[in-house]
């Protein structure tokens, strides 16, 4: 049995390997969020790991009245050619500190073979404290430049 279970396990630590992302150390642009935080911001992307890194987004919403920063611990994985989809958690806040928040993200990226990144992504947010209550969420389309 347990030689069955190594076998298993190598197998498929090497379909992972084989299927390894290749993400780039450093990417930025701009994010156009629809929904309840409508609005646009700047997005920075930094590689962590090989299918592991970290976006943070300071954007401007609800008719550029309020500020929003938003720090997000992503994982991505290949779909097919250049397209990925990727996941992840984090937390933010908005208006200085005035409200606190816990934020999730899926979507689906593009890599172009020119340094540029477009993502269509989804992302749920529950409020911790001051204005945000219950749940809220917003469809975003992204543009970054990797380097």
């Amino acid at each position: 049995m347990k030689k069955v279970f190594v076998i298993l396990s190598l197998v498929f630590a090497a379909t992972f390997a084989a299927n390894a992302q290749t993400i780039s150390d450093n990417a930025i642009g701009l994010r156009f969020n629809g929904g309840d935080g409508l609005g646009a911001g700047i997005s920075y992307q930094k590689k962590l790991k090989e299918n592991n890194r970290l976006e943070v987004v300071l954007s401007l919403r609800e008719e550029f009245s309020s500020i929003k920063g938003t720090g997000l611990y992503e994982w991505v994985w290949p779909l097919e050619d250049r397209f990925n989809w990727y996941a992840g958690f984090g937390a933010g806040f908005d208006s200085g500190f005035s409200a606190l928040f816990g934020a999730g993200v899926v979507g689906i990226e593009y890599n172009f073979k020119v340094p540029i990144l477009i993502s269509l992504d989804y992302r749920p947010e529950v409020g911790i404290t001051g204005n945000y209550d219950g749940l809220g969420n917003s469809v975003a389309l992204s543009v970054r430049y990797q380097f």
